[in-house]
């Protein structure tokens, strides 16, 4: 059996679930990039406006532009105080509606396994940005273990349900972004990776934030009660618990950087 179609549809869910491990991965990144303030950004896949709201507070941008064909998550985006004066596009990343050279940087954040066509669209995010311009990205790492949420889809293959992926989860691999940026065109190329790291009170407030994850939800209710109580029980035991009964848990993501040439 596999899970169903990954949707985001829910910005509010969006924002208990996959948004904090964002901007926990996202302020490393953007301290990693370092960028100078009062540039004009292109935010593309911005979702519900998380990572957006991180460029609004750190980065004394001269403007933020975010793009996704979500209406529902752009409706979130919109309504947050942290993200006033971004202004949001519905629209998609391989057909962006900015005219060429007119960014001073693109970023994806937990996107560019999303994107159907990932050469197309970072070859969009090098038409945008203009000569000496920046152009970013994270991703987690899911196929190298470093998926915020691969507890409970390892618990999951262990009872014979196949989590659903991303449609191109290969290109999140290191090897894989460099390539895409070199074949953009882009120069000064660098990669690294990300660490992001939550805590949760035990192991039942860890659960209960595994299983708010939406194509795992689904998963779950597909299956009989004690199947979910074996699931459930599965990933205790694999979790190591501090004295106190806390769980601190990591995720990784692969992150790369580079620039238009002159």
């Amino acid at each position: 059996m596999t899970t169903p179609a990954i949707r985001f549809q829910d910005g509010a869910h969006y924002e208990r679930t996959m948004a904090v491990w964002s901007r926990a991965a996202g302020s490393i990144f953007l301290d990693w990039l370092a960028p100078s303030p009062q540039l004009h950004w292109a935010d593309i896949g911005c979702g519900n406006g998380a990572f957006t709201e991180l460029l609004m507070q750190r980065c004394a941008p001269a403007g933020v532009q975010g793009f996704d064909p979500s209406p529902e998550q752009l409706a979130y985006a919109r309504s947050r105080p942290g993200a006033a004066g971004a202004t949001f596009t519905e629209a998609g990343a391989e057909a962006l509606p900015l005219p060429d050279d007119s960014v001073d940087a693109a970023v994806m954040a937990l996107v560019i396994f999303f994107v159907p066509d990932p050469a197309k669209g970072v070859a969009e995010m090098a038409r945008v940005t203009r000569p000496g311009g920046l152009v970013a990205a994270y991703a987690w790492d899911i196929l190298g273990g470093g998926f915020p949420y691969r507890a409970i889809q390892a618990a999951l293959r262990d009872r014979g349900v196949t989590p659903q992926m991303p449609p191109s989860v290969g290109a999140a691999r290191l090897d894989a972004l460099e390539a895409l940026w070199r074949g953009a065109g882009l120069v000064d190329v660098e990669t690294r990776s990300i660490t992001a790291e939550r805590e949760f009170a035990d192991v039942d407030a860890f659960w209960a934030h595994l299983t708010m994850q939406a194509t795992a939800a689904a998963a779950l209710a597909t299956l009989p009660p004690a199947e979910v109580t074996a699931i459930r029980e599965g990933i205790r035991a694999r979790l190591p618990a501090l004295a106190d009964g806390r769980i601190v848990y990591t995720a990784r993501a692969n992150a790369i950087r580079g620039r238009v040439p002159t």
